[in-house]
């Protein structure tokens, strides 16, 4: 290893923080040859946790640090959301929980690379493919484990728990959950509902928003708002809504 190696790592090293991944391609394109990089590996520098994947010798990865080193040095698009924006902002408390999860959502064509499902991160991390919404839409940072990464807003994340629901969750406990957005946005909410290509989600939402009688109801055109044609059916057996086409459980019509 020749004079010049110590001083390329110790810059890499401070370029980045604490917690972040190293990839191989971008290493390379930073100018950090393959074979200096199995230099750093066996100088121990560097411990390699995947394929082409590698962290800081001594540092613990976390799934924050994984995020923000994909999108940053790989062009990614990755973000939280859903249940787990709901979570952070304190209002998931109406769903069941268990064992901690983190909701990761991709815009639609975007893989998650494999090595993510072989490291322990501590806690379950769910993929979806967030294919409903235009990746810019509604969409804001959160601050976690020192690592600034995108989120969903609490509008698009309530939505995304609308499209996951009643696979994922109960149409019970989100329709609570919507009982307490009385802050959301009419412009973020207007633009998400016309942006989507779920008729389902775009129903239930204006359903449930009407049901919890929420003031900023009535600042949004639903003229607008693109709801499709044709009866969808929610749950398979249940109460059939008119004015929305939907066919939701009968406790929910009941609350």
């Amino acid at each position: 290893m020749n004079t010049e190696t110590p001083t390329k790592i110790n810059r890499l090293l401070q370029q980045q923080p604490s917690g972040a991944l190293f990839f191989a391609s971008w290493m390379r394109e930073n100018g950090i040859s393959y074979e200096l990089q199995r230099c750093y590996r066996a100088s121990q520098w560097l411990t390699s946790i995947g394929n082409g994947v590698m962290i800081r010798t001594g540092d613990k990865p976390n799934i924050y640090g994984a995020l923000w080193s994909l999108n940053k040095q790989l062009g990614k698009h990755f973000y939280v959301g859903a249940l787990s924006v709901m979570e952070l902002m304190g209002y998931a408390h109406y769903v069941p929980m268990g064992r901690p999860c983190l909701v990761v959502c991709s815009p639609q064509g975007e893989w998650f690379p494999a090595w993510l499902d072989k490291i322990d991160w501590g806690i379950d991390v769910v993929k979806i493919s967030s294919g409903y919404f235009a990746s810019e839409v509604g969409m804001s940072t959160i601050t976690a484990e020192s690592f600034e990464v995108p989120a969903a807003s609490l509008e698009r994340a309530f939505m995304e728990c609308l499209t996951l629901a009643p696979q994922h969750y109960g149409l019970m406990d989100t329709y609570y959950v919507m009982e307490n957005l009385t802050s959301l946005r009419p412009a973020v909410v207007q633009e998400l509902l016309e942006k989507s290509t779920s008729v389902k989600m775009k129903r239930l939402f204006l359903y449930m928003a009407e049901k919890a009688n929420h003031a900023w109801l009535k600042h949004l055109d639903v003229s607008k708002i693109s709801l499709g044609s044709g009866k969808r059916a929610i749950v398979k057996s249940g109460i059939y809504n008119q004015k929305y086409q939907i066919v939701i459980p009968e406790e929910l019509t009941a609350i």
